[in-house]
């Protein structure tokens, strides 16, 4: 009766009011775009001729040039190979917006996206009609979709005359890194973001988890200080970090603010821009980043939408320090108590596997390392296993050769694996292709690498009673009890 009584007594505008707030409370207090409308956005936009992360600037070009009258294109200027930097601008409202991809050339994830966002923001009488029409009437977004196009070229990190593009934001020795400065100083963004690539082994602080995005707002000086620039930037994440957690919670870090006075995002922000590193990690089963290019479409729409709507300015800041510092803490392959055997002597330990990508364009290859031995209890792995009761064995040559890798069939190589040998000699190795058998073609023995210790090549058996039960080639796992099935996704040598 109270209550009853209470609400009676309430105007009509005061009701209003707390149906609203009531409202927003239930729904969590949601500002921007729905989840189910940027997972719609993206299915329907995804740029379908970019399907993996080493395109090539020649590649993008006709994604970038061929546009139609919603963008503007210019180039701002060449690298130092002589590619075309370029920039696009959309809409023509009174907030401005910058965003960077790929100063890094093997960070290529977010450019995926922005290929993507452009196929969005050129779409038209659909359901998106308004999200597209507030962001062109209340923002003017310029991109730089590839910044580094001759690191891109052959999918390394710095620039044609190594050099850290993110490392060049005061001296401007490079070409690219000057038009970016000079970009950012004739346009005078409210907003930039700055996007990468981090390694996939990192994982938001206490959790099993990868990071598959990790966010920052960049500190402007040495104590990481606090002034209105930096906190939009700040409000605009939590934004971000809503989206995410109802996608992919549990997988969300936050990169180290420590300043860094040469780097492009902390000077962005001493500069009065308020900007958003978005660093795109791992996930398990996505090697090519195509899930977490989808991360990317649906925050960053999101984010200019909340932007054009205004609609950051009330988030608290306090959910941006609630998001786990980045850790790295993760294996590929995490084997649990594994026995060996060694001078007499038998103890357990854990060991950690890392497969790292080498070499660039059509010759690159994974090799994986032994990079930790010992107690691994802090640590996760892409994947895990227990080897309690299985013992450490090293691989074998087989003792005859083969004229070439494509002389063995995979059943062969099925078989030389549950007969112990991992190892196969090449009679005539020169001009031999990578390949994806599970096992480690050779010149001669010497050059056969297998065993337990830091830094050693990740082939080796796991035996139980003198039998081969599971082998480790190059990092990767293989059951060799029943029918062997061998999901391999990359090439070795």
């Amino acid at each position: 009766m109270m209550i009853k009584n209470l609400f009676l007594g309430l105007t009509p505008w005061v009701l209003i009011l707390v149906m609203l707030f009531s409202c927003r409370e239930n729904s969590g207090d949601r500002r921007g775009l729905e989840r189910d409308q940027l997972e719609a956005a993206f299915t329907q936009y995804k740029e379908a001729s970019i399907t993996h992360r080493r395109f090539k600037h020649k590649d993008i070009l006709p994604l970038i040039q061929e546009r139609t009258d919603d963008f503007k294109v210019v180039e701002l200027g060449k690298s130092v190979q002589g590619r075309e930097i370029l920039q696009l601008t959309y809409g023509n409202g009174p907030i401005k917006v910058l965003l960077w991809s790929q100063m890094h050339g093997n960070e290529s994830t977010a450019t995926m996206a922005l290929m993507d966002l452009f196929n969005f923001l050129e779409g038209s009488q659909d359901d998106f009609d308004s999200v597209r029409n507030i962001l062109h009437d209340k923002l003017e977004i310029r991109f730089i979709p590839m910044v580094n196009p001759d690191g891109a070229e052959v999918f390394q990190r710095r620039n044609a005359w190594d050099i850290d593009l993110n490392r060049d934001a005061i001296r401007g020795i490079t070409p690219e890194a000057s038009l970016l400065k000079t970009a950012r100083e004739s346009f005078d963004p409210v907003f930039g973001f700055n996007l990468h690539d981090q390694q996939i082994y990192y994982n938001p602080k206490g959790e099993s988890n990868p990071a598959a995005i990790s966010v920052l707002a960049p500190a402007f000086n040495e104590e990481r200080g606090m002034n209105e620039v930096r906190e939009n930037a700040i409000k605009i994440i939590v934004g971000m970090n809503r989206v995410l957690q109802q996608v992919v919670p549990g997988h969300v870090g936050k990169y180290d603010d420590t300043f860094e006075p040469r780097a492009f995002g902390d000077n962005f922000q001493k500069w009065g821009t308020s900007t958003i590193l978005i660093e795109s990690g791992g996930y398990p089963d996505d090697p090519e980043k195509q899930f977490i290019r989808q991360l990317n479409f649906m925050i960053i729409l999101n984010a200019l939408y909340e932007i054009a709507a205004n609609a950051y300015v009330e988030y608290p800041t306090e959910e941006y320090y609630a998001i786990p510092d980045n850790d790295s803490k993760l294996m590929d392959l995490l084997i649990k108590n594994v026995t060996i055997e060694q001078g007499g002597n038998t103890y357990q330990v854990d060991m950690g596997v890392r497969r790292s990508e080498v070499g660039a364009d059509s010759s690159w290859y994974v090799s994986g390392t032994i990079v930790d031995v010992g107690d691994l209890t802090v640590n996760f792995g892409y994947e895990e296993f227990n080897a309690d009761g299985l013992t450490f064995k090293k691989g074998n040559i087989w003792k005859g050769a083969y004229p070439s890798i494509d002389a063995i069939t995979e059943e062969r190589a099925f078989e030389l694996l549950t007969q112990g040998y991992m190892g196969v000699r090449i009679a005539n190795p020169d001009g031999e292709d990578f390949y994806t058998l599970p096992l480690i073609a050779v010149e001669n023995e010497q050059s056969f690498k297998s065993g337990h210790q830091l830094g050693n090549a990740a082939n080796f058996f796991l035996e139980k009673d003198g039998k081969s039960l599971y082998a480790i080639i190059n990092g990767y796992l293989i059951d060799l009890q029943g029918p062997i099935t061998w999901e391999w996704r990359q090439k070795i040598r």
